[in-house]
């Protein structure tokens, strides 16, 4: 009974995922969410009891695999710093330029000023990932790799090197400005430069 109910759940993520992808947070409603799931209204709200937290289950059912295997990459020994750094910031532009996560997050952006949703949404999705990689930071300062006085404001310059025209452009529907492998040599070519210890042997400027 409880794989069966699981796999209700499931499909009903499913169905939400691509109404709320499709139609938006406001025109998707429960009917056609259920609909969807080839279920009715009252199984939805047996799982979920608004339609606020079914859009909060999928924002971070969204982000939770994919995010926990990505900030994983800098859960290493890194011997080398920049080819570590590159590799998740490969990863990093994979995960947060494909089209499900910029769909859901164009409706998070444009519903998230409504009350407890935006907030709730951005605490366990991405102040929650890079608050990871802030830890990070901070142990490869320890080890004399990095220069950090605030590792949660070195997360976030990282951050935004790696997004640099490449977020932005994805969420208007644009053209990307910069490649994603480009992205994530200069972004950590830059950050490098910027929190590299003095004494520290300089990395690979290509």
């Amino acid at each position: 009974m409880r794989v069966r109910t699981d796999e209700k759940r499931q499909a009903i993520m499913d169905a939400a995922s691509a109404a709320f992808g499709e139609m938006g947070y406001e025109r998707a409603s429960m009917a056609a969410i259920a609909r969807r799931a080839g279920a009715s209204k009252q199984t939805l709200y047996s799982y979920f009891e608004s339609k606020e937290e079914l859009f909060s289950a999928v924002m971070l059912e969204a982000m939770a695999s994919q995010a926990e295997a990505l900030f994983d990459l800098l859960n290493v020994e890194a011997s080398d710093l920049k080819t570590t750094l590159e590799a998740f910031g490969r990863a990093y532009i994979d995960f947060v330029t494909s089209p499900e996560v910029l769909n859901l997050t164009r409706v998070a952006v444009t519903e998230g000023g409504q009350g407890t949703l935006g907030p709730r949404l951005y605490s366990h999705g991405p102040m929650r990932g890079w608050g990871a990689v802030a830890a990070n930071l901070e142990r490869w300062a320890r080890e004399g790799q990095l220069a950090v006085d605030d590792a949660r404001i070195a997360a976030l310059h990282l951050k935004g090197l790696l997004e640099a025209g490449l977020v932005e452009p994805g969420l208007y529907g644009a053209t990307a400005a910069v490649s994603r492998d480009d992205a994530a040599r200069h972004g950590v070519r830059i950050f490098l430069a910027g929190y590299r210890p003095a004494a520290h042997p300089q990395a690979d400027p290509s």
